[in-house]
Formats: C-alpha cells, structure tokens, sequence
C-alpha cells in the first residue's frame, strides 16, 4: 500500500512539472514512444563544432596547394621564356641567313604564244656547317657529282661550324640532287627555289636578256618585266599567277633569221652578222639577231665581247643605204626629181679631201641612176646643194640623231661628227662619219616606205602607240609622194638589172632595197679590206608590210663572191635566201598576195 502511494506521488509530482524523469538520465518525451530517445543538449553540440572545423582547415590547406602549385608552375614557365628568350636572337639568325628574297617572274612568250622564257622550281643544295663531321668527305663526294664546284669555295662555305646555314650549289637539276642525296651525307640538305629557265637557248636570246641568282631581271626584256613592276618578291617556291607578257616576236621567223645569217657566216666567212624583221607601219619587231648569239641560261656567255648584241648594243658606219636617206631629203624638199641629172664625171674636192666613185660613170647620171649605181660623187653633191643645216634637220626628223629606247632596254646612242661641217655633210650622205645602230637604222628606213610616217621600234605585240615630246610616233615626217619615190628606186635597184640590189630578188615576191659597204675604221684610218656589209631592204613593196636589215662584219671574198666582199654579193643574197623563207610564215604566198 505505502509503495504504491508513493509511486501514484512520483507520478502526480512528474505531470505538475510536465516532464518524467528518470535516474537514468533518460528523458522521456511526451508524445514519443518509449524506444525515442534523445541525448541530453550538451552530448549533442559537440560534434556540429568538430565537422565545421575541419571543413575550414581542407579549404585552407587546398588553397595552400593551389597557391603551391601556381608558383611552381610559374617558376617553370618563368624559366622556359628566359631560356627562349636568351636563344631567340641565335634563332634569328638562323632562320633569316638561309631565306633569301627571290622574284616570282611571269612567262615571256612569242607573238602565238610559244613559250620563250618561264620559272621554274629547281633544287639548291645547302649544309648546316655545325653538324657536318667531315668538310673533306663532302669535298671529295661532291666533287664526283659536281665537277665544276669549287673544291675551295665548298671548304670556305663549310669552315665556320659556329655558322647554321651555308649556301653550296644553287640551281641543280633533278639527276644531280638525287645523286647528291643518295650520298647520304650528315649536315647537308637542299631547298626548293625558283630558277629562270629558256628551253629554245640562243633563239632571241639578246632580246630576253638575263636574271641574277636571285631571279631578278639584269638586263632585256627581263629587266623590263621588273622596272615595269611584273614581277613579285617570294620566299620559297611560289609560281606567278599573273598572265605571260606576249611580244611581237615570232619564233619561227626568229628561227629562220638566225639559221639563215649563221649559214651566211659561214657560206662569207664572217665574223659576225646581224639581222632584223620589223612591221614597217607599227615599228613591231618580228626578228632581231645578233651572231654569235647568247643563252640567257649561261653565266659565261653574257659579257663575251664576241656575243656583244650588235643589233642594239654597236653603233656602226653603215655605207651606202645612208644614200637612200640622202635621196629622201633631196627629194622631199623639192632640190631635184628623179630624172634631174647630176654632173659626176669630175671627182669632187671637199675641205682638201677627194670624193670618187669606186666604178666612175663617165658621163652625166639621172638621180634614179646615183641610187642604181651608187654614186658617192651623186650623194655628195645632192647633200651639199641642200646643206649642212637641212641635212641635220633631216636626219634628226627622221630618228637618226638622237637616242632610242625599246621595252628590250636603251639603243647605243648615235655617233655623229664632232664637227659637222662641209666634208662631215658629205661624208654621211654616203655613210660613213656618223654610226649607228642597225636597229635605229631599220625603224628610220621603215618611215621611207611606209608612206612617210614615223614609227617607233617596239617588242611588244600588244604595244599601244604612244607620243614623244620631240617625235611623235605616227608624226608625218616625208611626204607620201616622196616615200612612192624611194620605193620605186628600191625597186629598181633590185629589179631592173642595172643596180646594186639584184642578187636580192625573190622569185613572186617584190622585194626592194639598197646595199651598203663600210670600210671598218680603225686606229689611223679606215681597214681596206675589213667591211661591213648590208642590205636595207622592204616587202612586198609596191606597199611594205616588212622591212629588214642584214649586215655581215667583216666578210671575206670567196669563190662564189669572185673574191668580192661588197654587200651586193653577200649581203643581199643573203637577204633574198630570208625573206624567201620568211614570207610564208609572215603570210606571203610567191603571188605577193596576203594569206
């Protein structure tokens, strides 16, 4: 009894306070079952502190590695740009000793497109000296590829093994790298380049001129294509992509000229010879020739003195085709007609120097027979009634007194007297006292015949005509009367049988001309016997579409000559054996009548 009053007291006292209690330490929560139970509040704080302390000191320590890491990446990083850097110059160096600037050039090809010059890529054997192991091995390996090398300039190239980067041979063909590659030999490599290349040789070779080493254009029609900004710096092989530069030249007819005046060489035992075919209305030049010719491809033959373009690069005493400039001054400006007769019987007497024909007439001569006979005695007195200053005037209208150009670079500049006085006016009515080239020549005689207008020398097939201050091309600088008058006396003299001229016919073709012979000055006078030989000569010229000029230096008289060496025997055969070749290509069937 007294325990359960006691217990039914613990029980009232525990719901006054709302709570039981037990000596356990239990608590037990009203509205929970028996098996809930809860840890008093101090056991249940102590471990929330201890998770939160922790998470604190990971992010703390990764924050440390982070930041450890990031210095020693750093550190690295820092170490590898100075070491690039400290290097960078010697890099520098390197990279830019072996790159050198070359000239991507467009083809050059002939007035139908056939290809004259063009780049190509070639191969260029080049060495690292630091790693070559033994500079004689390559001296003496090299050698049986390359004969030609120089055993010294390979040791000199090879020496200085602080150098990275040494040229040896630039331009080998494909058999010769692959021999030199198939050596095996350490520091050795090559690098592709682009080379100039002239697959027809000599043909018009004086025309194209030459490139250097680094395929920039020195001289001709190459040096052209540079000044006229056709060409583009490159490094490394890269073709150009601009359209061929075409010319007035025509391959065959080119061809022909040359294989014609080389057999004319040696058929008159010449030592030179010199040929040009020129439109006569256009100043387009179809053909220029100067023997003995030059490779643009070969080093060695570009300042031979034989190989010297005479065409362009000489200027010369022509003779007598000065005489049919003689005729067209005295004609023009109304002094005679062509049957007014001249008095050569008496040689002439000029300043105290005697004037004579080599073949005195002997009696009166029509001014038609001065040309046909080649009077010097007949010039000479048509230059003196005209005079000094109309001479002059004349001869600078027509182009022979001052300089010219074409796109294949400047013409030798006229010789002309020093003092032109009396005997200088008579001496160049026949020829001699004043040189010039053979091309300033053919593109005056051109304004003879083609109706008195001027015309200016051009390689260029799509040339536009254009205007000079002095002398407009195109200007009128004859009269077309006079010009119907040299083409008639042209005509005769190949025709009639009486002139210089004849051995220049050309069976169906009507070819005119004039022969010239020039004793060669030399030191204390003239050589007697060492002439320069030429025909100027127009066809078909009842109305000339072509003039052409052929001179041979110094020829010598042979049996089929008779001995001879006057142009009349070797110059003008030689140019009927041209054009009789020449017309067809150019459009000229025997029956004179364009194709």
């Amino acid at each position: 009894m007294a325990t359960a009053e006691r217990s039914l007291d613990a029980a009232r006292t525990s719901q006054r306070n709302g709570y039981g209690s037990s000596s356990s330490g239990v608590i037990i929560t009203p509205g929970l079952s028996d098996g809930t139970l809860s840890r008093p509040s101090k056991e249940h704080s102590t471990p929330r502190r201890t998770t939160q302390s922790e998470r604190r000191e990971s992010r703390i320590r990764a924050l440390l590695a982070i930041a450890v890491m990031g210095l020693a990446f750093f550190t690295v990083g820092s170490q590898l740009i100075h070491l690039a850097l400290q290097g960078q110059n010697d890099q520098r160096i390197a990279m830019s000793a072996p790159i050198a600037t070359a000239f991507a050039r467009p083809d050059i090809v002939d007035r139908n497109g056939r290809l004259l010059a063009g780049d190509i890529v070639m191969q260029s054997l080049i060495a690292d000296p630091s790693v070559v192991l033994d500079v004689e091995e390559i001296v003496a390996k090299l050698a049986a590829v390359l004969p030609n090398l120089s055993a010294d300039a390979i040791r000199d190239a090879l020496s200085d093994r602080s150098k990275k980067f040494a040229w040896l041979r630039r331009g080998l063909s494909t058999a010769e790298a692959q021999q030199i590659h198939n050596l095996g030999l350490p520091g050795l490599d090559f690098r592709p380049e682009l080379r100039r290349a002239y697959p027809l040789g000599r043909t018009a070779g004086h025309v194209l001129g030459f490139v250097d080493i680094d395929n920039k254009g020195l001289a001709g029609i190459e040096q052209f294509l540079d000044s006229s900004k056709y060409v583009e710096p490159v490094h490394g092989p890269s073709l150009s992509a601009r359209p061929p530069l075409r010319l007035s030249l025509d391959v065959a007819v080119q061809f022909a000229v040359e294989e014609e005046l080389a057999d004319a060489m040696t058929r008159y035992k010449a030592k030179a010879a010199t040929g040009i075919v020129m439109d006569a209305k256009s100043g387009k030049i179809v053909a220029a020739v100067s023997l003995p010719g030059r490779d643009p491809g070969i080093v060695d033959e570009r300042f031979e003195k034989k190989r010297i373009d005479k065409l362009t690069a000489g200027t010369f005493e022509l003779g007598s085709i000065f005489k049919t400039m003689t005729l067209a001054m005295a004609l023009d400006a109304g002094t005679v007609e062509p049957d007014s007769i001249i008095d050569v019987r008496q040689q002439l007497e000029v300043d105290g120097y005697p004037i004579k024909d080599a073949h005195p007439a002997g009696r009166p001569l029509s001014v038609t027979e001065v040309f046909l006979k080649s009077s010097n005695v007949g010039a000479a007195m048509l230059a003196l009634a005209d005079g000094t200053d109309k001479q002059k005037a004349f001869l600078k209208r027509i182009g022979l007194t001052t300089q010219i150009a074409t796109e294949a670079g400047p013409v030798a500049p006229p010789s002309l007297p020093s003092r032109w006085g009396d005997i200088e006016t008579v001496t160049v009515a026949y020829g001699h006292g004043l040189a010039v080239s053979p091309l300033q020549f053919a593109a005056a005689g051109a304004s003879l015949v083609n109706g008195g207008r001027k015309v200016r020398p051009t390689f260029l097939r799509d040339s536009a005509i254009s205007a000079n201050t002095d002398n407009p091309v195109g200007e009128q600088v004859l009269h077309p009367e006079t010009s119907r008058t040299i083409r008639t006396l042209m005509r005769s003299n190949v025709e009639s049988g009486f002139g210089t001229g004849t051995r220049a016919g050309v069976p169906g073709i009507r070819i005119g001309g004039k022969t010239g012979t020039a004793e060669i000055a030399g030191k204390g006078g003239y050589r007697e016997k060492a002439v320069i030989a030429s025909f100027f000569a127009a066809f078909p010229i009842d109305a000339p579409r072509y003039v052409t000029l052929v001179s041979l230096f110094e020829p010598t008289g042979t049996t089929e000559t008779g001995g001879m060496i006057t142009a009349g025997r070797n110059a003008a055969p030689a140019t009927s054996r041209i054009v009789a070749r020449i017309a067809p290509l150019l459009g000229f069937l025997p029956s004179e009548q364009p194709l």
